[in-house]
């Protein structure tokens, strides 16, 4: 009889609306937050497991990606063929960083440093993925799409209002 094992990843992603600066206190006011999960597709699975077991090139960071259609993410989903339009409409020249904070307890975060964007038209945002290349709207070949997720409802965004992300994926037997 073989014994056999399943790891499966778990990410929660919370998401911060702000309001654009006020010119009189230059400060923000949340406006709007919600949580959602993923799906961790195909390549992301085959990357983690190639990096652990098979010798594979580690990424050296992650960034968060967002878009702006009304796309479902899928397994099959990859960095090259996302599914969806990337929005590129916010200030930041690059993708944000995902800084994470280490791994405790089965779970990795960037709670401590929250990925943001400031957006510089009116856009509507449906989701996000976790990839491993900074380019906006780049789709190159030998990066990879790890994480997908999309929101309930799309979020109307204007410009100089900001969205702020906090993802913590989740390691686990099943």
């Amino acid at each position: 009889m073989a014994i056999q094992g399943l790891y499966k990843t778990k990410s929660i992603w919370r998401w911060e609306k702000w309001s654009p600066v006020n010119p009189r206190s230059g400060a923000r006011a949340v406006t709007d937050e919600w949580t959602v999960g993923n799906l961790t597709t195909d390549e992301g699975i085959e990357h983690a497991l190639d990096v652990v077991f098979s010798g594979g090139a580690q990424k050296s960071a992650w960034y968060i990606a967002i878009f702006e259609d009304d796309h479902t993410p899928v397994a099959g989903d990859t960095y090259q063929t996302p599914g969806y339009t990337e929005c590129t409409a916010y200030d930041e020249g690059a993708r944000p960083t995902w800084q994470e904070g280490g791994v405790a307890s089965k779970s990795i975060t960037n709670s401590a440093n929250a990925a943001s964007f400031t957006f510089n038209a009116t856009k509507s945002i449906y989701g996000a993925s976790l990839v491993s290349a900074n380019t906006k709207g780049d789709s190159v070949s030998g990066e990879v799409l790890y994480l997908s997720t999309k929101f309930t409802s799309a979020k109307s965004m204007e410009d100089d209002e900001a969205l702020r992300v906090t993802a913590t994926i989740n390691g686990q037997d099943a």
